[in-house]
């Protein structure tokens, strides 16, 4: 089942809502916020796990704001927003399922310079960082359970 089926209407209006001012549209860089309806569809038919968490959040944002967040005029949707930053994994999870559809839409990896294909088989080169950052994780050794 999509979240789609799972998230209210209300839910979806303050989610389109909030996406809006997590990103908003760009006339300068020609992107479209996270409100738009492509990415708007993603979210929703991507959010699987997160779905609870989600509608949590946005539960919460709607109990904060004493009305849908959607109907809330610019002004009131901001205070709403900087008391939501406060509330933890929630908001947290949310902000993630909007950057992460957000940041995968073709639209906005072109506005990156990002060439529009899947990551394999071509994969995408990464520069080399410092690998002795990984020096303590080695000397641990195996402390998880090797398979059979």
């Amino acid at each position: 089942m999509s979240a789609d089926n799972q998230l209210t209407r209300r839910q979806r209006d303050d989610l389109r809502a909030i996406a809006a001012m997590i990103i908003p549209a760009s006339d300068e860089y020609k992107v479209p916020g996270a409100d738009d309806p492509a990415i708007q569809a993603d979210m929703l038919a991507t959010l699987g796990r997160d779905t609870k968490l989600v509608a949590a959040a946005l539960d919460h944002l709607a109990r904060l704001a004493g009305a849908p967040l959607a109907e809330l005029d610019a002004a009131r949707r901001d205070a709403v927003a900087q008391e939501f930053r406060k509330s933890g994994v929630a908001a947290a999870t949310l902000v993630r399922v909007v950057l992460q559809c957000y940041y995968r839409d073709d639209r906005v990896l072109g506005s990156l310079g990002i060439e529009v294909r899947a990551p394999f088989p071509k994969g995408h080169v990464l520069a080399d960082g410092d690998w002795s950052l990984l020096d303590p994780v080695k000397r641990r050794g195996g402390s998880l359970r090797r398979a059979p």
